[in-house]
């Protein structure tokens, strides 16, 4: 095991370790040897869970009683996750954590108290059975992903939509908050595919979404339906609110450049609103925002209609 560059000052103290694997050299020191076994009872605990956060906690917790701690910092920035146990204190040791050439993002321990090298040894020991525990944990989640997310766009696809919309029906009945949808569809999609080409088309369909995503706020759920559909799921938001967000979203998108190599691609798109009644589910909530939107396309395309009331 590589041993740690150390830096310090009056406030803190920093370790930065530059790989951990699960099993190191042969260790000749008693505590060395008994953090190894510690970490191979911790691994057949770590093992229960696929989930990153999750395992962040059972380890603070299995390892409270060898090294005491005030708080446990977890964070991989390239997959949006940051995971916080307990309360940050003045002192603390981080470590860049590694296998098999993969990044598996930063942990930091704290407490009120200077670790000494004994503890900071010990822990390092232990971090052997977080490494390939958190690494499965990381996969999976990166599975799970891109099982929901349209490969072309980024954008979630039409399995996220179907989840994410039951889901926040129930929420918006359980707390008696509003739920707006906008199903937006580009106009003439297929006249530009036949003029310019079907790259050129991707490249309209990527624009796009990149527009949205620039109009959207973060709680705000942007789904690739098919096609060149897309839907917008917008929690906490009425009537007013998301026909204000989608005239923004249609203004961004017809008044943008669209730049495909020595043309430039004229590109609009008409969209359709609808808010969640009493009588609503998944099925009947998105059939009004589409209908409302075709209501946009009959209107002369490159507009934004609100749903019917029948």
């Amino acid at each position: 095991m590589p041993t740690p560059q150390t830096q310090q000052n009056d406030k803190d103290m920093v370790y930065e370790l530059g790989n951990l694997a699960l099993m190191s050299d042969a260790l000749e020191t008693e505590s060395g040897q008994g953090g190894l076994n510690r970490a191979l009872q911790i691994i057949s605990v770590l093992q229960t869970t696929l989930d990153s956060d999750a395992l962040i906690e059972i380890f603070s917790q299995e390892i409270s009683v060898m090294i005491p701690h005030h708080s446990i910092l977890y964070e991989h920035p390239a997959q949006g996750i940051r995971r916080e146990v307990g309360t940050a204190a003045k002192h603390s040791c981080s470590y860049q954590l590694s296998a098999a050439g993969q990044s598996l993002g930063q942990l930091t321990i704290t407490r009120k108290k200077k670790f000494d090298r004994q503890e900071t040894m010990l822990f390092e020991h232990l971090l052997c059975s977080l490494v390939y525990p958190l690494r499965n944990a990381l996969l999976y989640k990166g599975a799970l992903t891109a099982a929901l997310r349209d490969p072309l766009t980024g954008a979630n696809n039409r399995a996220a939509m179907n989840a994410a919309i039951i889901r926040e029906i129930e929420l918006a009945r359980r707390h008696n908050t509003t739920l707006s949808l906008i199903a937006l569809d580009i106009d003439l999609f297929k006249q530009i595919n036949d003029e310019y080409g079907h790259t050129a088309g991707d490249y309209i369909l990527k624009s796009v979404v990149e527009r949205i995503s620039d109009c959207i706020r973060s709680s705000d759920m942007l789904f690739r339906y098919g096609g060149e559909e897309f839907t917008i799921l917008l929690s906490n938001t009425d009537k007013e609110g998301a026909m204000l967000l989608a005239e923004r979203i249609r203004r961004t998108i017809y008044t943008s450049s669209y730049q495909y190599g020595d043309v430039l691609i004229p590109t609009s798109a008409s969209l359709g609103v609808a808010c969640i009644r009493g009588n609503d589910d998944a099925s009947t909530l998105f059939e009004r925002a589409d209908m409302a939107m075709y209501d946009a396309k009959n209107a002369g395309r490159n507009c934004v209609k609100f749903a019917q009331k029948n």
